[in-house]
């Protein structure tokens, strides 16, 4: 399943070498004054996460399968290649911001910033929220901080039974120090508990707090996933994930009654959904309320399917009721397509969601979201999920194949027809069922294993082409085909 606000949904932000200082003087016993070292570890590449969904598996990356043929294939397409879309840029800039102004401590300016955002509904060309945007890099330092920690090899400590927000948290962390627990799994966010002391009135930094406990609850459960943690490990570390999720929920409950003005705090509250039990009809009254808060935005409806599911909040009845009601409610913005969205990642990685999916209704979804967005991001981002994600899935029940059988095909109408360039990362992503969890230990590999499965695709789409002797150009006006040379 897919996270709440995470990855920022596809895009990776860049990791630091240092902690900021209202993080590092946190650390207890921690060197201070002329020659104190505050540098952890180096950082691997890693990938963020997005906040309204949940994601279904959790491991390494492979490195980039380029099969043998793969320099001939490469040669019979002339596609430009964007390793960074559009809009990439944009988005980093507004991380960027909002961990500048967290590490200058600067938390007045970074809260208006959020809120007025937050009142426009401000949105970068892609259709994230810049609210969200800036919130997730002002917790960036701490949340890669633990993320590392949990993924160093060397690092032998185990999840303590500490619960994040508790009285005695202190006293817990500093027996973790002594039972020989990293400072980082701890002390990063406890410097967030007491920014939100210091400023207890401020709704927009305790939000920041509680979506950063969300982000770590999400790599504690990462860390559980691991196939060779033990059974006592993996107990513990999923007990310390419910623990970041519990006190999410604590601060979060206070804000309540002020998300129904706020597209930005409905979706911390949705978030919660993630690590919770609730009602189905509470989580889809939630959801309910942030897409129409901001139904441009396809996020909250893919997070809305994931919640749906049976093994989440939901039932497969639920999903269909809730797919169509989405559908009626944003029709004017999407047309069928909130049917679609709602879908999306829930048949991914459900069976039994992709055989009862109206595969008709999902397609008639997919026509009318290119006639409201037709950028080449969103084109690689459905021709990807059509050509890779679905395919990936089968050899499940006899209607499951079908409905995935005839929805695969719409990747060569939308290859042929509206494919002008390729974006690597998102066929990347799409490899791996759009799981957010998944560890990239290498940005380059990552993109490089992208490309070669989408031209492994687009080879696939146009072997009559191939066979006859053409290469296949991408253009602006269309695909041309020339002689091979």
């Amino acid at each position: 399943m897919l996270r709440p606000q995470n990855q920022m949904w596809m895009h990776l932000s860049r990791l630091h070498k240092e902690f900021p200082a209202w993080i590092a003087t946190s650390f207890s016993g921690a060197a201070s004054g002329p020659g104190a070292d505050t540098t952890p570890p180096a950082f691997c590449d890693a990938g963020n996460h997005p906040a309204d969904a949940t994601s279904a598996k959790t491991g390494h990356l492979p490195e980039a399968a380029v099969e043998p043929d793969m320099e001939d294939i490469a040669d019979r397409f002339l596609i430009p290649i964007l390793n960074d879309c559009p809009d990439a840029q944009n988005r980093q800039n507004l991380q960027d911001k909002g961990q500048f102004l967290a590490r200058q401590e600067r938390w007045s300016d970074l809260s208006q910033l959020i809120r007025t955002a937050d009142k426009a509904q401000a949105r970068t060309q892609g259709g994230l929220p810049e609210a969200d945007l800036l919130a997730y890099g002002a917790r960036s330092d701490v949340v890669n901080a633990v993320e590392h920690a949990l993924q160093d090899p060397n690092d032998k400590s185990t999840a303590t039974t500490a619960r994040s927000g508790t009285k005695n948290t202190g006293k817990q962390a500093s027996a973790g120090k002594k039972s020989g627990e990293n400072p980082i799994l701890i002390d990063g966010v406890m410097a967030l508990e007491t920014l939100r002391r210091d400023h207890p009135k401020d709704i927009y930094l305790t939000a920041i707090v509680a979506l950063a406990h969300i982000d770590i609850a999400w790599t504690w459960r990462a860390a559980a996933a691991d196939a060779e943690v033990g059974p006592a490990k993996q107990e513990a570390q999923l007990r310390r994930s419910s623990a970041h999720f519990e006190r999410a929920a604590a601060l979060l409950a206070p804000l309540k009654d002020q998300s129904g003005d706020s597209a930005f705090l409905s979706a911390a509250q949705c978030a919660l959904f993630a690590g919770q039990r609730a009602e189905t009809l509470d989580v889809a009254d939630a959801y309910g309320s942030l897409i129409d808060q901001a139904p441009t935005n396809p996020r909250p409806m893919r997070a809305l399917g994931a919640q749906m599911l049976p093994r989440a909040n939901g039932s497969y009845a639920a999903l269909e009721l809730e797919a169509r009601r989405t559908a009626a409610r944003t029709q004017a913005q999407w047309g069928a397509g909130g049917y679609t969205w709602v879908y999306f990642d829930a048949m991914a990685i459900d069976e039994q969601a992709c055989a009862r999916v109206d595969s008709k209704f999902f397609l008639d979804g997919l026509q009318d979201i290119l006639s409201t967005d037709s950028s080449q991001e969103m084109i690689n981002l459905l021709a990807a999920y059509c050509a890779v994600t679905l395919p990936n899935g089968g050899k499940g029940t006899s209607s499951a194949d079908s409905n995935r059988v005839e929805i695969s095909k719409a990747a060569r109408w939308l290859v042929r027809s509206h494919l002008r360039e390729l974006h690597p990362l998102i066929w990347a992503h799409a490899c791996q069922g759009f799981d957010n969890n998944a560890r990239i230990t290498s940005l380059r590999r990552f993109a490089a294993h992208g490309q070669a499965k989408a031209l492994h695709s687009l080879a696939q789409i146009f072997q009559d082409e191939i066979k006859s002797g053409h290469r296949v150009s991408f253009t602006p006006e269309g695909v041309d085909l020339l002689p091979c040379q």
